[in-house]
Formats: C-alpha cells, structure tokens, sequence
C-alpha cells in the first residue's frame, strides 16, 4: 500500500469552489481509497492506494466532477516524494531567514506540478528571477523564495498561469502534512 498526498488546485479560495473536506473526504472514502485524512481547507488530502497515480489522479478528478460539479486539477505525489521534495530544499536556513526577516507574509513556497516544466517554460519561467523573487526548479517541484510577497510575484504568477497541473504550498504546510504521514524511509 503507498501512502499519497493529493493537492486540489484552486478549491475554497475567495468563496470560489468551494468543497467541504469532511465531504470529500466521505466521497473518496466510499469510493475505495483508504485512510483517507485532510489538512486545512485549501484541498491537501492524504490517502493509501495500491493504484497508479495517474489512475488516481483521473479517478479522483471524476469523483470531485460528479461530486461537488467542479474541475479541479490534483497533482499527487507519495510520502517518499513528499520526504524528497523536504530533504532536497535548495535554500538554507540562512536565506530562508533573510527572507522572512522583510518579506509581507511567507516567503518560502514549493509549486508541485504533475508534469516537469518543458524547456521553453523553463527558461521563461526564469526570466522573472530577481532580487526578490528566487526560485529553483528541481524536476516536478519549483521551489520558490521570496523576499517581498507572493501576491505580487511574477514567478508564483507564471508557475500557475502557465500550467493547469500546478499548485502551490507554503513551507509551513508542507512540513505540517509531513508530520502528518507515517513513518517512511527515503
């Protein structure tokens, strides 16, 4: 049995899309995944499988459609990836710090998408680097640091504009879920 993590794009965000986890979590219950659990509103969902992720993505993508009347995009990753994404963060503590010390709000993302950037995305995307916008593209994950606000930010604003399958979590949230996940060996 693998141990997933499901990210919804864009659900219950400025009264829009709104699903109510303990519903979703009832729906995907009934429909044969297991140990189903939620973190926060925003659409974090951790679940076992014996399925491949692409199955589950696109069966979890009906299940909301046919549920809840909306198209959300998921991107999944397992509780090893989730435990890669956090050991291979290319920023230290330090600039983490430096960081948070003048930046409106948090300062240090991860944009997850199901599929790596193609290379002319890529270096679109890295045209938007700046003093106060840094990122680092590590295969499906863009780590983002940011010493102003996302709200503002080209880069953050590129990542989910240019791409349907990517969302993006706070630092904070995505070590609460790994809290949240069992004991696994990278």
């Amino acid at each position: 049995m693998t141990n997933y993590i499901a990210l919804l794009r864009g659900i219950n965000v400025g009264g829009k899309n709104k699903i109510k986890m303990a519903e979703l979590r009832d729906a995907l219950s009934s429909d044969g995944f297991q140990n189903v659990k939620t973190y926060i509103q925003s659409g974090n969902v951790l679940f076992e499988s014996e399925e491949a992720e692409n199955l589950l993505r696109k069966k979890m993508e009906e299940i909301i459609a046919k549920q809840f009347g909306l198209k959300v995009p998921i991107v999944l990753r397992t509780a090893i990836e989730w435990k890669n994404i956090i050991e291979n963060s290319p920023f230290h503590d330090e600039q983490i710090s430096k960081a948070k010390e003048v930046a409106t709000g948090e300062s240090f993302y991860v944009a997850m998408l199901a599929e790596p950037l193609l290379k002319e995305s890529e270096q679109k995307l890295l045209t938007y680097v700046s003093e106060t916008e840094k990122c680092e593209i590590r295969g499906r994950e863009i780590y983002l640091l940011f010493y102003d606000s996302i709200r503002n930010s080209k880069l953050a604003s590129y990542v989910t504009r240019s791409n349907e399958y990517a969302t993006v979590r706070n630092w904070k949230t995505i070590n609460k879920i790994d809290h949240m996940l069992p004991n696994v060996q990278i």
